[in-house]
């Protein structure tokens, strides 16, 4: 047995509550030891030497190196600690604080056994319902569509179609996105994420001269109004792009410091090393290499209030139902817990959503983000799908592991995404193969938490790396019909219980990836990306990509409805 490899964090990912009565455990061990069993034996702390409770845990996930072995467990008294018990070749060990032991004294529990001392309502995380069925669509505002004929467009310098440069206008504003909602919601969409809406020189927004003020070049406050309005007469979300890290080197706080230096009231909203601003020398900090967008020291308490000001006057005037927060992962998480308490204060079911790219678990503790941008599960269908760095079985592995990473209530509120507008087009770097998109979409239309399409990936609609991934929307001309429906009929599935309030698991069959979802009943998807043996379903087939005769081709998919599921995962 590989003893070093067994590990469990108590107060965690590890053990957390998921409501005042329910506690979530998680024990990993190495992915090479089979145990005769695992279990966890648990009570009450003041009375656990003489009455405890005792409950296996199932592998419930897998990331190649290490087996997760999961539990729920309802308990009525909260005051929670527990040990484990492993059975190894016939021979019992204890896993406690005191690390892997062959006996246990339980008069002595109260210094080493773990625990959740006391579940506090306050500490446990709650999730936005709304995101469990949620499908998204994110729009880069300038290139989606153009409706006002009344506006100055003598900023516009790109003709719609044509391939964009990072200076280019086309000229797609809000009302554009408005008269687009009945199309988005035959797709199957019911939530939007715009890119930066507020008032900036450049195509992108993501310098902001004036927080309050929407573009004029999107149409002013009146257009998002309307927008509002109707999308959510639709029943249709909206997320805003809050840039809080940083902002353009035109707003009115930062020209204050310029002129002024030190003797400006402003001049501890950044971060300047000097008495005042060198231009030249650039001496204060900025993001990425643009050195105007200046970064806010958001460690200032001024600065915090200015910030959760704006957030919350966007919910108060038009109730918008969250923020995507940019660059989020070089902002202070003392910042964020503050934001999280003004946002929620105002609106408990406004979503708050970074964009870290990376293991963010610091931040997902319950008292900053309720969610990331998933790029980490972007990248692993990337390596799956596209670069044939993953097989089936690895696939199922990294997804395994980066599930594990987060709780429950997490997972359900990521976003997961294939592109952006950061990022390269999927359907471009998959070389065009229409195949490994549909299957690649499969996955995160199944997977816990809430897909995400980029605009135009029902078209589809190709781009390198930004700018080019940024190309105005096809309304006119030939589209892949095909693609359309499946993408509707994946919004449809997002429905079923099963999806959005089942366990979920991952593995592999014949070469195929499988993902399971389970409640009373089980879900399947099953994807041939080439390797796959000839595969017949066993269910009722609820939709199919290259299914023919009842044998699932390569790079295809299945999605099935299996009656008689043989347990959950605790996932």
């Amino acid at each position: 047995m590989n003893k070093q490899a067994i590990l469990h964090i108590q107060d965690s990912q590890y053990c957390y509550a998921l409501d005042p009565h329910t506690v979530q455990l998680m024990l990993r061990c190495a992915a090479e030891d089979t145990f005769d069993s695992v279990s966890v034996i648990y009570g009450n702390k003041y009375d656990y030497y003489k009455k405890r409770k005792k409950s296996d845990l199932t592998p419930a996930f897998s990331d190649g190196s290490f087996v997760y072995y999961t539990a729920k467990l309802k308990i009525k008294d909260v005051r929670f600690v527990y040990i484990f018990q492993l059975v190894y070749k016939g021979q019992v060990w204890y896993f406690s604080e005191d690390g892997l032991t062959a006996d246990y004294d339980y008069k002595l529990a109260y210094y080493n056994s773990f625990q959740l001392p006391y579940i506090n309502y306050a500490d446990i995380m709650g999730t936005v319902d709304w995101m469990k069925d949620a499908v998204f669509y994110e729009i880069f505002v300038d290139r989606f569509c153009r409706a006002s004929i009344t506006k100055d467009d003598g900023y516009i310098n790109l003709r719609w179609g044509r391939i964009p440069n990072p200076k280019s206008f086309a000229g797609g504003d809000l009302d554009g996105i408005t008269l687009k909602l009945d199309y988005l919601r035959r797709l199957g969409v019911n939530a939007l994420y715009l890119t930066p809406i507020f008032k900036s020189v450049s195509n992108h927004k993501y310098d902001i001269s004036d927080y309050y003020s929407v573009d004029g070049m999107f149409g002013g406050r009146e257009a998002f109004e309307r927008l509002t309005e109707e999308a959510h007469r639709r029943g249709m979300k909206i997320i805003l792009d809050a840039v809080f890290n940083h902002c353009s080197e035109n707003l009115a706080q930062f020209k204050d410091v310029v002129e002024k230096g030190k003797n400006s009231p402003y001049f501890g909203w950044f971060i300047i090393d000097g008495d005042g601003i060198d231009s030249e020398r650039a001496n204060y900090e900025y993001f990425s290499l643009c050195k105007y967008m200046p970064k806010f020291n958001t460690s200032n308490p001024e600065v915090q209030n200015f910030l959760n000001g704006i957030a919350t006057y966007w919910i108060r005037e038009f109730d918008i139902d969250g923020w995507r927060l940019d660059v989020s992962d070089e902002v202070s998480h003392d910042y964020w817990r503050s934001f999280r308490k003004a946002v929620k204060a105002v609106k408990p079911d406004c979503v708050i959503l970074g964009e870290n790219w990376h293991d963010s678990y610091p931040y997902l503790r319950g008292d900053q983000f309720d969610g990331i941008m998933n790029y980490a599960l972007t990248k692993a269908c990337l390596d799956y799908f596209v670069n044939g760095v993953l097989d089936a079985r690895g696939f199922a592995d990294k997804l395994g592991g980066l599930y594990v990473r987060n709780t429950r209530q997490v997972n359900s509120m990521m976003l997961n995404l294939l592109d952006s507008h950061d990022t390269h087009r999927f359907y471009t770097v998959a070389g065009r193969d229409i195949n490994k998109l549909v299957c690649a979409l499969a996955v995160i239309y199944m997977h816990t938490g809430a897909p995400c399409i980029y605009y135009g990936t029902e078209v589809p609609l190709e781009g390198g790396y930004d700018p080019d991934c940024r190309r105005t929307m096809v309304w006119e001309g030939r589209r892949n019909t095909r693609l359309r429906r499946i993408i509707v009929r994946l919004g449809q599935l997002r429905k079923r219980r099963e999806i959005t309030e089942g366990d979920i698991s991952f593995g592999a069959e014949n070469g195929m990836f499988v993902l399971e979802r389970v409640l009373k009943n089980k879900i399947r998807l099953t994807v041939n990306n080439g390797d796959g043996k000839p595969f017949t379903p066993e269910g009722r087939v609820l939709l199919s990509h290259n299914l023919g005769g009842g044998v699932l081709a390569q790079e295809g998919f299945v999605i099935e409805a299996v009656k008689a599921a043989k347990g959950g995962v605790n996932g």
